[in-house]
């Protein structure tokens, strides 16, 4: 896909901005900028899906999510950001059964096995988040998995494990 041009990729990098600032309103507005041609560009539609995110509009993260995958297949955003709108709406075991397949296609993307933990944990299979929980340790570092996973509210199950690292 082609790289966003100005004035295109101003008004997303300023509706991120937005969103990191706590003001989704703002990103909104920034984003409706965004010339016709690239509203269905990955990139818009990831910061889209940011601005649902932070605005814990979940059914519409969703909604943009299922987008970007259409938009992006062989990229995994889509995927993980549907999964985590699944999570979110308490479809835990459709995000984790779709996430699932993309650990085998992106095996290096830490995110997908530390999602997976987070659910399968939440799902109550402690013994496969455990395992998901060490192939993100493995790509992105064991201090700064342990770090996140003890703040995680998604893995208090395996607290004492991961204190234990």
């Amino acid at each position: 896909m082609a790289k966003l041009e100005p004035p295109d990729i101003h008004h997303l990098l300023a509706a991120i901005g937005w969103v990191e600032l706590g003001n989704p309103l703002e990103a909104r507005n920034e984003l409706s900028k965004i010339s016709d041609e690239q509203r269905g560009h990955p990139d818009v539609l990831e910061g889209e899906w940011r601005i649902h995110a932070a605005a814990k509009s979940w059914t519409a993260a969703l909604q943009v999510a299922r987008r970007q995958i259409q938009a992006a297949k062989s990229h995994p955003a889509g995927w993980i950001n549907q999964s985590y709108a699944l999570h979110e709406l308490k479809r835990t075991q459709e995000a984790f059964d779709q996430l699932l397949p993309l650990a085998k296609r992106f095996p290096k993307i830490s995110v997908i096995h530390y999602n997976l933990a987070c659910y399968a944990c939440q799902l109550g299979h402690l013994e496969v988040a455990k395992r998901n929980l060490a192939r993100a340790i493995k790509q992105r570092g064991k201090d700064e998995v342990k770090k996140m996973a003890l703040a995680d509210a998604d893995l208090k199950p395996l607290r004492e494990y991961v204190r234990a690292l």
